[in-house]
């Protein structure tokens, strides 16, 4: 489990917004997975190990962060009507890497943890769904939808700059 140590930090620490909190999770989430190790049945231990760390995370937003786990829903993001105008993408790519992490930490936990798994852990869809325990296609819509308010947030603090 330890190879795996990065991952599940990097995780908590995108759920949790708080690196001193990460750490706690990713501790607990050691230690569970230590107790219930025999439980592993899949070959991709890094998978089940993520969804452990998920689990804790989400359990302990649920009890000292309700607020965080609420997911908006925005009208613009939500209509599935498409503004695929390129200085949506410009901006994306003129974005820092500063303005990308503020960014990123604006998003509800349910879009951070998909946008972290798929782009910043190399999950398949399939393992994000077994991991967070929702439908590929929901992971998918998800993604999309963090995608897109990714560069809306972008796209704003560029204009404001």
């Amino acid at each position: 489990m330890l190879p795996h140590l990065d991952g599940a930090y990097n995780l908590a620490r995108w759920l949790t917004r708080n690196p001193d909190d990460a750490e706690d999770m990713v501790q607990e989430a050691y230690l569970r997975a230590f107790r219930f190790f025999d439980t592993l049945r899949s070959a991709d231990s890094r998978a089940w190990l993520l969804s452990i760390v998920r689990n804790t995370c989400y359990t302990w937003l649920q009890q000292n962060r309700p607020g965080d786990l609420a997911a908006p829903f925005d009208e613009d993001i939500h209509s599935g009507e498409s503004d695929s105008a390129d200085p949506a993408t410009l901006a994306l790519k003129r974005a820092s890497h500063r303005m990308l992490k503020e960014a990123l930490e604006e998003l509800p936990a349910e879009f951070r943890e998909v946008v972290v798994l798929r782009d910043l852990e190399g999950f398949s869809y399939k393992e994000i769904a077994e991991i967070a325990k929702i439908p590929p296609g929901t992971v998918m819509s998800r993604l999309a939808r963090a995608r897109q308010r990714l560069k809306e947030l972008l796209c704003n603090r560029l204009k404001g700059s």
